[in-house]
Protein backbone atom coordinates (compact mmCIF):
# COMPACT_ATOMS: atom_id res chain seq x y z
CA UNK A 1 0.00 0.00 0.00
CA UNK A 2 1.20 3.52 -0.79
CA UNK A 3 0.05 7.13 -0.78
CA UNK A 4 0.15 10.15 -3.08
CA UNK A 5 0.54 13.70 -1.78
CA UNK A 6 -0.35 16.56 -4.15
CA UNK A 7 0.92 20.02 -3.20
CA UNK A 8 -1.27 22.97 -4.21
CA UNK A 9 1.04 26.00 -3.73
CA UNK A 10 -1.52 28.82 -3.64
CA UNK A 11 -3.00 30.90 -0.79
CA UNK A 12 -5.15 34.01 -0.59
CA UNK A 13 -2.74 35.56 1.89
CA UNK A 14 0.27 34.61 3.98
CA UNK A 15 -0.27 33.48 7.58
CA UNK A 16 2.37 35.12 9.76
CA UNK A 17 3.68 31.82 11.20
CA UNK A 18 3.78 29.78 7.96
CA UNK A 19 6.99 28.63 6.27
CA UNK A 20 5.42 26.25 3.73
CA UNK A 21 5.94 26.85 0.01
CA UNK A 22 3.09 28.84 -1.57
CA UNK A 23 2.28 31.86 -3.73
CA UNK A 24 -0.47 34.43 -3.28
CA UNK A 25 -0.65 34.90 -7.06
CA UNK A 26 -2.90 32.54 -9.02
CA UNK A 27 -1.57 33.62 -12.44
CA UNK A 28 0.20 30.32 -13.03
CA UNK A 29 -2.59 28.11 -11.68
CA UNK A 30 -3.55 26.65 -15.07
CA UNK A 31 0.04 25.82 -16.00
CA UNK A 32 0.66 24.42 -12.53
CA UNK A 33 -2.34 22.08 -12.69
CA UNK A 34 -1.20 20.82 -16.10
CA UNK A 35 2.28 20.24 -14.68
CA UNK A 36 0.86 18.27 -11.73
CA UNK A 37 -0.96 15.96 -14.13
CA UNK A 38 2.15 15.51 -16.25
CA UNK A 39 4.28 14.73 -13.19
CA UNK A 40 1.76 12.07 -12.18
CA UNK A 41 2.17 10.52 -15.63
CA UNK A 42 5.97 10.78 -15.64
CA UNK A 43 6.33 9.09 -12.25
CA UNK A 44 3.80 6.28 -12.48
CA UNK A 45 6.59 3.71 -12.77
CA UNK A 46 7.85 4.56 -9.27
CA UNK A 47 4.79 2.94 -7.66
CA UNK A 48 4.17 0.35 -10.38
CA UNK A 49 3.61 -2.57 -8.01
CA UNK A 50 1.86 -0.59 -5.28
CA UNK A 51 -1.82 0.02 -4.57
CA UNK A 52 -2.69 3.62 -3.71
CA UNK A 53 -4.77 3.69 -0.54
CA UNK A 54 -4.54 7.43 0.21
CA UNK A 55 -4.52 10.65 -1.83
CA UNK A 56 -3.84 13.85 0.07
CA UNK A 57 -4.25 17.41 -1.25
CA UNK A 58 -2.07 19.70 0.87
CA UNK A 59 -0.71 23.20 0.53
CA UNK A 60 -0.98 26.01 0.37
CA UNK A 61 -4.75 26.01 0.19
CA UNK A 62 -6.17 23.21 -2.00
CA UNK A 63 -9.73 24.43 -1.38
CA UNK A 64 -8.95 27.36 -3.69
CA UNK A 65 -9.33 24.90 -6.57
CA UNK A 66 -12.70 24.38 -8.21
CA UNK A 67 -14.45 21.05 -7.88
CA UNK A 68 -13.64 20.26 -11.53
CA UNK A 69 -9.95 21.00 -10.97
CA UNK A 70 -9.82 18.73 -7.92
CA UNK A 71 -11.64 15.94 -9.77
CA UNK A 72 -9.33 16.35 -12.75
CA UNK A 73 -6.30 15.61 -10.56
CA UNK A 74 -8.02 12.65 -8.89
CA UNK A 75 -8.92 11.25 -12.31
CA UNK A 76 -5.27 11.54 -13.36
CA UNK A 77 -4.27 9.41 -10.38
CA UNK A 78 -6.83 6.77 -11.35
CA UNK A 79 -5.61 6.77 -14.97
CA UNK A 80 -2.00 6.12 -14.03
CA UNK A 81 -2.02 4.17 -10.76
CA UNK A 82 -3.69 1.16 -9.20
CA UNK A 83 -6.06 2.66 -6.60
CA UNK A 84 -7.70 0.81 -3.70
CA UNK A 85 -11.47 0.31 -3.77
CA UNK A 86 -12.26 2.95 -1.12
CA UNK A 87 -9.21 5.21 -0.84
CA UNK A 88 -8.95 7.92 1.80
CA UNK A 89 -8.93 11.16 -0.23
CA UNK A 90 -8.23 14.19 1.95
CA UNK A 91 -8.59 17.84 0.97
CA UNK A 92 -7.08 20.56 3.13
CA UNK A 93 -9.49 23.49 3.22
CA UNK A 94 -9.86 26.93 4.74
CA UNK A 95 -13.23 27.88 6.29
CA UNK A 96 -13.74 30.87 4.00
CA UNK A 97 -13.66 28.57 0.95
CA UNK A 98 -16.15 26.09 2.40
CA UNK A 99 -19.39 27.72 1.37
CA UNK A 100 -22.53 25.59 1.37
CA UNK A 101 -22.27 25.23 -2.42
CA UNK A 102 -18.62 24.13 -2.20
CA UNK A 103 -19.37 21.60 0.53
CA UNK A 104 -22.26 20.13 -1.48
CA UNK A 105 -19.98 19.78 -4.52
CA UNK A 106 -17.25 18.11 -2.49
CA UNK A 107 -19.75 15.75 -0.85
CA UNK A 108 -20.68 14.46 -4.32
CA UNK A 109 -17.02 14.11 -5.34
CA UNK A 110 -14.52 11.32 -4.52
CA UNK A 111 -13.14 13.43 -1.65
CA UNK A 112 -13.88 11.47 1.54
CA UNK A 113 -12.11 13.51 4.21
CA UNK A 114 -11.81 17.24 4.95
CA UNK A 115 -8.92 18.78 6.86
CA UNK A 116 -10.12 22.24 7.90
CA UNK A 117 -7.64 24.89 9.06
CA UNK A 118 -9.60 26.47 11.90
CA UNK A 119 -6.57 27.33 14.15
CA UNK A 120 -8.76 29.28 16.61
CA UNK A 121 -12.41 30.18 17.11
CA UNK A 122 -11.44 33.63 18.46
CA UNK A 123 -11.39 36.62 16.13
CA UNK A 124 -8.41 38.30 17.81
CA UNK A 125 -6.27 35.18 17.39
CA UNK A 126 -7.15 34.86 13.70
CA UNK A 127 -6.24 38.50 13.08
CA UNK A 128 -2.93 38.11 14.93
CA UNK A 129 -2.08 35.14 12.70
CA UNK A 130 -3.32 36.89 9.53
CA UNK A 131 -5.75 34.09 8.75
CA UNK A 132 -8.07 34.69 5.77
CA UNK A 133 -11.23 33.57 7.58
CA UNK A 134 -13.26 34.91 10.48
CA UNK A 135 -14.52 33.19 13.62
CA UNK A 136 -18.04 33.20 12.23
CA UNK A 137 -16.88 31.57 8.98
CA UNK A 138 -15.11 28.87 11.01
CA UNK A 139 -18.29 27.98 12.85
CA UNK A 140 -20.54 28.27 9.81
CA UNK A 141 -18.38 25.96 7.71
CA UNK A 142 -18.34 23.31 10.46
CA UNK A 143 -22.11 23.56 10.81
CA UNK A 144 -22.45 22.74 7.12
CA UNK A 145 -19.50 20.36 6.66
CA UNK A 146 -20.48 18.06 9.52
CA UNK A 147 -23.89 17.59 7.88
CA UNK A 148 -22.31 16.10 4.76
CA UNK A 149 -18.95 14.67 5.90
CA UNK A 150 -18.40 12.18 8.69
CA UNK A 151 -14.60 12.16 8.36
CA UNK A 152 -13.44 15.67 9.30
CA UNK A 153 -10.30 16.82 11.04
CA UNK A 154 -9.65 20.37 12.18
CA UNK A 155 -6.39 22.14 13.00
CA UNK A 156 -6.04 24.11 16.24
CA UNK A 157 -3.01 26.08 17.42
CA UNK A 158 -2.00 26.29 21.09
CA UNK A 159 0.77 28.15 22.87
CA UNK A 160 -0.43 31.51 21.56
CA UNK A 161 1.06 34.17 23.89
CA UNK A 162 -1.31 35.37 26.61
CA UNK A 163 -3.90 32.68 25.81
CA UNK A 164 -5.37 31.54 29.13
CA UNK A 165 -6.30 27.95 29.88
CA UNK A 166 -9.93 29.11 29.93
CA UNK A 167 -9.64 30.46 26.39
CA UNK A 168 -7.87 27.31 25.20
CA UNK A 169 -10.63 25.27 26.82
CA UNK A 170 -13.25 27.31 24.96
CA UNK A 171 -11.54 26.45 21.65
CA UNK A 172 -11.58 22.75 22.49
CA UNK A 173 -15.17 22.71 23.74
CA UNK A 174 -16.30 24.43 20.54
CA UNK A 175 -14.58 21.72 18.50
CA UNK A 176 -16.24 18.99 20.57
CA UNK A 177 -19.61 20.72 20.18
CA UNK A 178 -19.47 20.25 16.39
CA UNK A 179 -18.77 16.54 16.76
CA UNK A 180 -15.56 16.38 14.73
CA UNK A 181 -13.87 12.99 14.96
CA UNK A 182 -10.26 14.12 14.59
CA UNK A 183 -8.19 17.06 15.81
CA UNK A 184 -4.65 17.99 14.76
CA UNK A 185 -3.15 20.47 17.19
CA UNK A 186 0.23 22.17 17.02
CA UNK A 187 2.16 24.58 19.20
CA UNK A 188 2.72 28.01 17.70
CA UNK A 189 6.37 27.99 16.64
CA UNK A 190 8.66 30.66 15.26
CA UNK A 191 10.06 29.50 11.93
CA UNK A 192 13.01 31.29 10.27
CA UNK A 193 12.22 34.03 7.75
CA UNK A 194 8.54 34.24 8.67
CA UNK A 195 6.67 37.43 9.48
CA UNK A 196 6.17 36.12 13.03
CA UNK A 197 9.93 35.91 13.57
CA UNK A 198 10.31 39.52 12.36
CA UNK A 199 7.51 40.78 14.63
CA UNK A 200 9.02 39.11 17.70
CA UNK A 201 12.51 40.48 16.95
CA UNK A 202 11.05 43.98 16.63
CA UNK A 203 9.09 43.61 19.87
CA UNK A 204 5.78 43.84 18.00
CA UNK A 205 4.63 40.40 19.21
CA UNK A 206 5.24 38.65 22.54
CA UNK A 207 7.88 35.90 22.58
CA UNK A 208 6.71 32.29 22.60
CA UNK A 209 6.34 30.83 26.10
CA UNK A 210 7.27 27.12 26.14
CA UNK A 211 5.86 26.67 29.65
CA UNK A 212 2.48 27.99 28.51
CA UNK A 213 2.59 25.72 25.45
CA UNK A 214 3.22 22.68 27.65
CA UNK A 215 0.31 23.63 29.91
CA UNK A 216 -1.94 23.89 26.86
CA UNK A 217 -0.64 20.55 25.54
CA UNK A 218 -1.29 18.75 28.83
CA UNK A 219 -4.81 20.16 28.95
CA UNK A 220 -5.37 19.14 25.33
CA UNK A 221 -4.33 15.55 26.07
CA UNK A 222 -6.62 15.39 29.11
CA UNK A 223 -9.70 16.92 27.45
CA UNK A 224 -9.53 14.95 24.21
CA UNK A 225 -9.27 11.72 26.21
CA UNK A 226 -12.43 12.66 28.14
CA UNK A 227 -14.26 13.05 24.83
CA UNK A 228 -13.24 9.67 23.41
CA UNK A 229 -10.24 10.67 21.31
CA UNK A 230 -7.13 8.48 21.07
CA UNK A 231 -3.85 10.40 21.24
CA UNK A 232 -2.19 8.32 18.54
CA UNK A 233 0.54 10.79 17.50
CA UNK A 234 1.98 13.77 19.37
CA UNK A 235 -0.09 16.30 17.40
CA UNK A 236 -2.98 14.07 16.38
CA UNK A 237 -6.09 12.95 18.23
CA UNK A 238 -8.66 10.72 16.58
CA UNK A 239 -11.66 8.73 17.64
CA UNK A 240 -11.42 4.99 16.87
CA UNK A 241 -11.55 4.37 13.07
CA UNK A 242 -10.84 8.04 12.34
CA UNK A 243 -7.04 8.10 12.44
CA UNK A 244 -5.48 9.73 9.36
CA UNK A 245 -4.48 6.82 7.13
CA UNK A 246 -2.28 9.07 5.00
CA UNK A 247 -0.27 10.60 7.82
CA UNK A 248 -0.03 7.26 9.60
CA UNK A 249 1.61 5.83 6.48
CA UNK A 250 4.37 8.47 6.86
CA UNK A 251 5.02 7.47 10.46
CA UNK A 252 5.02 3.77 9.64
CA UNK A 253 7.49 4.11 6.79
CA UNK A 254 5.15 3.23 3.90
CA UNK A 255 6.07 4.53 0.40
CA UNK A 256 4.53 7.77 -0.82
CA UNK A 257 4.87 9.97 -3.86
CA UNK A 258 4.99 13.75 -3.49
CA UNK A 259 3.64 15.64 -6.52
CA UNK A 260 4.11 19.38 -7.01
CA UNK A 261 6.65 22.07 -6.08
CA UNK A 262 8.41 21.40 -2.74
CA UNK A 263 6.68 18.01 -2.34
CA UNK A 264 8.67 15.17 -0.75
CA UNK A 265 8.62 11.46 -1.68
CA UNK A 266 9.82 8.31 0.06
CA UNK A 267 10.13 5.00 -1.76
CA UNK A 268 12.25 2.11 -0.51
CA UNK A 269 15.36 3.76 0.90
CA UNK A 270 15.19 6.76 -1.42
CA UNK A 271 13.94 10.15 -0.30
CA UNK A 272 13.44 12.94 -2.84
CA UNK A 273 12.04 16.45 -2.92
CA UNK A 274 10.92 18.77 -5.70
CA UNK A 275 12.18 22.27 -6.28
CA UNK A 276 10.31 24.89 -4.23
CA UNK A 277 9.73 27.33 -7.08
CA UNK A 278 6.53 27.33 -9.13
CA UNK A 279 7.96 28.74 -12.37
CA UNK A 280 11.01 26.45 -12.39
CA UNK A 281 8.86 23.46 -11.46
CA UNK A 282 6.44 24.12 -14.33
CA UNK A 283 9.24 24.67 -16.88
CA UNK A 284 11.09 21.48 -16.02
CA UNK A 285 7.96 19.35 -15.98
CA UNK A 286 6.95 20.78 -19.37
CA UNK A 287 10.38 19.65 -20.61
CA UNK A 288 9.63 16.23 -19.02
CA UNK A 289 12.52 16.64 -16.58
CA UNK A 290 11.79 15.76 -12.95
CA UNK A 291 12.71 18.84 -10.88
CA UNK A 292 13.86 16.86 -7.85
CA UNK A 293 16.84 16.10 -5.66
CA UNK A 294 17.21 12.66 -4.09
CA UNK A 295 19.25 10.86 -1.48
CA UNK A 296 19.72 7.25 -0.45
CA UNK A 297 19.13 6.72 3.25
CA UNK A 298 21.94 4.92 5.07
CA UNK A 299 21.31 2.39 7.81
CA UNK A 300 21.99 5.15 10.31
CA UNK A 301 19.54 7.53 8.58
CA UNK A 302 16.84 4.86 8.57
CA UNK A 303 17.36 4.14 12.27
CA UNK A 304 17.24 7.85 13.20
CA UNK A 305 14.04 8.43 11.22
CA UNK A 306 12.37 5.39 12.74
CA UNK A 307 13.21 6.52 16.28
CA UNK A 308 11.95 10.05 15.56
CA UNK A 309 8.62 8.95 14.08
CA UNK A 310 8.12 5.98 16.40
CA UNK A 311 8.43 7.97 19.61
CA UNK A 312 5.79 10.40 18.36
CA UNK A 313 3.16 7.64 18.07
CA UNK A 314 1.27 5.22 20.30
CA UNK A 315 3.03 2.37 18.49
CA UNK A 316 6.43 3.42 19.81
CA UNK A 317 9.77 2.01 18.66
CA UNK A 318 9.82 -1.76 18.26
CA UNK A 319 13.08 -3.19 19.60
CA UNK A 320 12.50 -6.28 17.45
CA UNK A 321 12.24 -4.11 14.33
CA UNK A 322 15.36 -2.11 15.25
CA UNK A 323 17.36 -5.32 15.54
CA UNK A 324 15.87 -6.88 12.40
CA UNK A 325 16.17 -3.80 10.16
CA UNK A 326 19.32 -2.14 11.47
CA UNK A 327 21.25 -4.70 13.51
CA UNK A 328 21.84 -5.73 17.10
CA UNK A 329 24.37 -2.90 17.62
CA UNK A 330 21.64 -0.33 17.00
CA UNK A 331 19.33 -2.04 19.47
CA UNK A 332 22.07 -2.10 22.13
CA UNK A 333 22.88 1.56 21.48
CA UNK A 334 19.19 2.54 21.70
CA UNK A 335 18.65 0.78 25.03
CA UNK A 336 21.85 2.24 26.50
CA UNK A 337 21.01 5.81 25.48
CA UNK A 338 17.35 5.45 26.50
CA UNK A 339 18.12 4.37 30.06
CA UNK A 340 18.56 7.92 31.40
CA UNK A 341 15.12 8.85 30.05
CA UNK A 342 13.62 5.67 31.49
CA UNK A 343 15.11 6.61 34.88
CA UNK A 344 13.47 10.05 34.60
CA UNK A 345 10.15 8.37 33.67
CA UNK A 346 10.09 10.09 30.27
CA UNK A 347 10.37 6.77 28.42
CA UNK A 348 9.17 3.27 29.28
CA UNK A 349 9.57 -0.25 27.96
CA UNK A 350 6.27 -1.90 26.99
CA UNK A 351 6.62 -5.68 27.08
CA UNK A 352 2.91 -6.43 27.36
CA UNK A 353 3.02 -8.13 23.95
CA UNK A 354 5.38 -11.08 23.81
CA UNK A 355 5.84 -10.67 20.06
CA UNK A 356 6.88 -7.02 20.18
CA UNK A 357 8.74 -5.17 22.92
CA UNK A 358 8.53 -1.42 22.37
CA UNK A 359 10.07 1.78 23.66
CA UNK A 360 7.49 4.54 24.20
CA UNK A 361 7.20 7.98 25.71
CA UNK A 362 5.32 8.26 28.99
CA UNK A 363 2.60 10.87 29.47
CA UNK A 364 5.28 13.03 31.10
CA UNK A 365 7.61 12.57 28.12
CA UNK A 366 5.17 13.14 25.26
CA UNK A 367 5.65 16.89 24.94
CA UNK A 368 9.44 16.33 24.85
CA UNK A 369 9.36 13.48 22.30
CA UNK A 370 11.30 15.24 19.54
CA UNK A 371 14.08 16.34 21.88
CA UNK A 372 14.32 12.87 23.43
CA UNK A 373 14.47 11.26 19.98
CA UNK A 374 17.34 13.54 18.98
CA UNK A 375 19.29 12.30 22.03
CA UNK A 376 18.80 8.72 20.84
CA UNK A 377 20.08 9.33 17.30
CA UNK A 378 23.12 7.48 16.06
CA UNK A 379 25.56 10.25 15.13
Amino acid sequence: MAGIYIHIPFCKQACYYCDFHFSTSLKKKGDLLSALKLELQLRKGELENQTIETIYFGGGTPSLLSNNEIQGLISEVYKNYQVAKNPEITLEANPDDLTKTKILELAKSPVSRLSIGIQSFFEEDLKQMNRAHTSQEAKACLEQATSYFDNITIDLIYGIPNMSIEKWDANLQTAFQYGVNHISSYALTVEPKTALETFIKKGQYPPIDDTLAQQHFNYLVSETQKHGFVHYEISNFGKPNYFSKHNTSYWQGKPYLGIGPSAHSFIGKTRSWNIANNSKYIKRIQDEILPSTSEELTNKDGYNEYVMTGLRTIWGVSLNKVEADFGVNFKTYLLTEAQKFIDKKLLEIDDSKATSITLKTTLKGQFLADGIAAELFMI
